[in-house]
This record gives C-alpha cells, sequence and structure tokens, in this order.
C-alpha cells in the first residue's frame, strides 16, 4: 500500500476527506438540524458527545495496529475495500440527494448524550472507521504517536466546526439553508468520495503489483 509520507499534504488529504464525511446527510446531521432550531451551541455540543467515543475508538484501532505487525496484502486489501466503500458512498449520496434524514429517538435528550447515543448506534459509523478510517490510521502510523494525534484532533475539529457552523446558522436563519445548499454541498462530497475512493483503490493495486 503506498502511503502519504509528507505530513502537511496527509493532513490536507485528512481535512478533506473529513469534511466530506461529516458533510454527508446521516442521523448526527439530522439531530443537530433539530436541535439546533432551540439552541445555537447544540451542533457544538453534539460534536463533544460525537468526540466522546470517536477519540477512544480512534485510539483503539492505532495501539490495536501498532501491537501487530499487519501483513501488506491485509493493508492493500484494507484500502481496496476502504476505497470501495468511498466510491460506493459517493454513488449513494448522489442517488439519495433529494431524500432527507430523519433525526433519531436521541432528539428526547440533551444534545451532548444527543452526540454520543447517534454516534454509538451508528454502524456506518464503525464501518467507516474499520475501513476508510483504518486505511488512514495506516497511513498516519508513518509520523508516530504524535503524528497520530494531530490526526485525531484535525479529524474531530472538522466535526466540531461543521456541526458548530450548521447549528448556528440554523439557529439564526433556516433560510440560507436552502436546496441550492444543499446540492452543492452534495456534489462536493461525491466528487471528494469517488476521487479518494479512486486513489485509494490505485494505490493498493500499484502496490499488489509491484
Amino acid at each position: 500500500m503506498t502511503y502519504i509520507t509528507n505530513i502537511y499534504l496527509f493532513l490536507a488529504s485528512v481535512a478533506v476527506i473529513s469534511l466530506s464525511g461529516v458533510l454527508m446527510p446521516g442521523p448526527l446531521f439530522a439531530v443537530t438540524l433539530k436541535k439546533a432550531a432551540k439552541s445555537k451551541i447544540a451542533g457544538a455540543l453534539i460534536a463533544v458527545g460525537h468526540g466522546i467515543v470517536e477519540f477512544p475508538l480512534m485510539f483503539l484501532i492505532f495501539f490495536l495496529l501498532s501491537q501487530f505487525q499487519i501483513p501488506g496484502i491485509i493493508q492493500i486489501a484494507v484500502g481496496l475495500i476502504g476505497g470501495f466503500l468511498m466510491v460506493l458512498m459517493g454513488i449513494q449520496t448522489f442517488r439519495n440527494r433529494h431524500k432527507t434524514e430523519n433525526a433519531p429517538v436521541a432528539l428526547k435528550r440533551d444534545s451532548v448524550f444527543a452526540g454520543v447515543y447517534t454516534t454509538a448506534v451508528n454502524a456506518g459509523f464503525v464501518l467507516w472507521w474499520l475501513t476508510i478510517g483504518t486505511t488512514l490510521i495506516l497511513n498516519a502510523q508513518i509520523f508516530g504517536l504524535i503524528g497520530f494525534s494531530i490526526f485525531a484532533g484535525v479529524h474531530w475539529l472538522i466535526d466540531f466546526s461543521w456541526y458548530t457552523v450548521v447549528a448556528l446558522v440554523i439557529f439564526k436563519s433556516q433560510r440560507f439553508w436552502n436546496d441550492r445548499v444543499r446540492m452543492g454541498i452534495t456534489f462536493f462530497c461525491v466528487t471528494v468520495f469517488i476521487g479518494f475512493g479512486l486513489f485509494f483503490m490505485g494505490s493498493a493495486t500499484w502496490s499488489l503489483f509491484a
């Protein structure tokens, strides 16, 4: 598997991939939209709850990968699967561009708990980290624990910034969140997912035959 060895380029790719992931409509995004109508800090609190689940999972995967020598063929397989899922997510995002996500039962609790609950019960979240996320973590290992910690922080800060901004916009005026904005975000996500998905798949395939 070919990895990005320049930490600045790697963090830039992490920021773009993370942003495209958080922009996708999903349960956490739906909860943010609903709670933001009543509280301008709902997005920030939801992101904190999301981080309570996400940080331990990220570090768990990192330390598990650090404890074992991962065979090259496994790394290639993770890259292929992660890349394929990114392309698939891009295609599904395009197909579902006119659909709206329903907010789950977490709306009945406070925003931090809503972030924790919605993240923990989201099977797609776990699947993302076991495939696409693991591919990024394998790359982050090149830069050691400090580099990985920066990677984890950048990833979560993207989540935090986006949900905070969305909540503020919704709280102030929902008219800014129109169909044109949603379509623009959707096409951005589609482009990033398919583009990076093909990159991961191509990199893994190149390593397989190199």
